[in-house]
């Protein structure tokens, strides 16, 4: 045992390991990114920011049936509805999300039978007060417009597994 020993010692078989696992990846491209210049693809399925999307028309999709509310695990969709319209429909007059309950599970975008509220492709929007995590309808539409494009994309791209 002490000649083995006494071997690698004198021959450094460690350090000679370890050197050449240091050159193997000295010379392999680096997997960091530089963020605020450089980002990661995301997927599809990605669940950021809150938005109400409307129809082609501009006219709001949300036809409040108050599914998303139900089913939100943390409690953090409140709706109030308005009365019916002559057609037959009804939209809402309150939809507020407060994000800091929210736990990003998609369960409101799964039940939404109209594709109304989407959890978007954004995922900064860091604020600096808690007050500005509560979204209201007004906030939730602009974020629609605002993510349209990507939001449609995404719902196609994503639209044979659902």
């Amino acid at each position: 045992m002490r000649l083995d020993s006494a071997a690698k010692a004198l021959f450094l078989k460690e350090f000679v390991g370890a050197f050449a696992l240091s050159m193997r990846y000295f010379f392999k491209p680096r997997p960091t990114l530089n963020y605020p210049h450089e980002k990661n693809p995301q997927s599809p399925r990605y669940r950021g920011e809150h938005a109400l999307r409307r129809y082609p028309n501009g006219e709001e999709r949300c036809i409040a049936c108050k599914l998303c509310e139900a089913i939100c695990p943390a409690k953090a969709i409140t709706i109030e509805a308005g009365p019916r319209r002559n057609d037959g429909t009804r939209r809402t007059t309150r939809y507020d999300i407060d994000m800091v309950k929210c736990i990003y599970c998609g369960f409101c975008q799964e039940a939404c039978p109209v594709d109304a509220i989407v959890e978007g492709p954004n995922a900064e929007f860091a604020v600096e007060t808690r007050e500005e995590l509560y979204y209201d309808k007004d906030r939730l539409l602009q974020n629609g417009a605002r993510w349209e494009r990507e939001i449609a994309r995404n719902i196609a791209l994503d639209a044979p597994y659902r």
